[in-house]
């Protein structure tokens, strides 16, 4: 059996974390053309329900869960094997952001930002490990972020749980490597998901502040969900094992490795204004 056999997705089943909006409904959707069943997670119900009604094909489900809650990950991947025998890849765009800097933080915030964005994956991924072992072929998609490349400044949290779900997915890449189950990292640099401004600030923050921090990093998004999805899908499909969309992160990528103590200095000028949380608005 080779490994690197690129999956056939019609019939088998999908589990999509963060599926009621951004990049997990594009993605979804998207799978769901080519005619894969999907299993949605996400806390949304209604969100859920949205997305489900404009899925193509049949043997979809949506499962509403936190995905920070052990007990009812456990609950929820009982829910998705019972409904879906085959399930042959997971892709986990559940996540959020997390604006201030280390002043502005409270340790109660930070450690929310990781139980999401780290722990939430770490979960559903463990969870749904024997499933997906029992596939002939299968494989995990993990949504990291440019900034599990390069960590800039006033985004701490954010950095640490990409930076972590990153050495998280390649462990387990290598502990895989003599099974059936590949698995694989996505970078994506700007995607004009909103997932920046629905994300949380600090408490410290004047709500108008955070907002402009926001809608400056807002402004650096250039990639559309549907071609980043179709680069997602693709990767899942082929079972890469990093994938990077938009020139930036490819940009950024070789930066990082080229002087890994330095790149922040020709990253910061383009993010001044997306990393201000302290000046006033006048």
């Amino acid at each position: 059996m080779t490994r690197t056999r690129p999956l056939d997705v019609r019939g088998r089943t999908t589990v999509i974390t963060g599926g009621a909006a951004g990049m997990g409904a594009e993605v979804a959707r998207q799978l769901a053309s080519r005619g894969a069943r999907i299993a949605l997670l996400d806390r949304n119900a209604d969100g859920l329900a949205a997305v489900a009604a404009h899925l193509a094909g049949t043997g979809h489900t949506m499962h509403v869960v936190d995905l920070t809650d052990d007990d009812a990950v456990a609950d929820v991947t009982a829910e998705v094997e019972a409904s879906h025998p085959h399930v042959q890849s997971l892709v986990t765009c559940a996540g959020s952001s997390m604006l201030g800097d280390i002043d502005q933080l409270t340790m109660a915030e930070m450690r929310w930002l990781m139980d999401v964005n780290l722990w939430g994956t770490v979960n559903v991924t463990k969870a749904l490990l024997p499933a997906l072992r029992r596939e002939p072929a299968a494989h995990i998609t993990h949504l990291v972020s440019i900034y599990g490349l390069a960590a800039p400044a006033g985004r701490i949290p954010y950095a640490m749980s990409k930076f972590a779900v990153r050495g998280f997915t390649e462990s387990l890449r290598h502990e895989l490597e003599r099974s059936t189950v590949t698995v694989g990292a996505v970078y994506p640099a700007g995607v004009k998901t909103g997932i920046i401004l629905h994300g949380r600030y600090a408490a410290a923050i004047d709500p108008a502040i955070a907002q402009r921090a926001a809608s400056a990093q807002a402004a650096m998004y250039h990639t559309e969900p549907a071609d980043a999805a179709a680069r997602i899908v693709e990767a899942t499909i082929r079972r890469r094992p990093r994938t990077m969309i938009g020139r930036e992160a490819r940009l950024v990528d070789v930066l990082a490795r080229v002087t890994p103590t330095r790149y922040w200095a020709p990253m910061r000028r383009p993010l001044r204004d997306a990393i201000d949380t302290t000046t006033p608005i006048r």
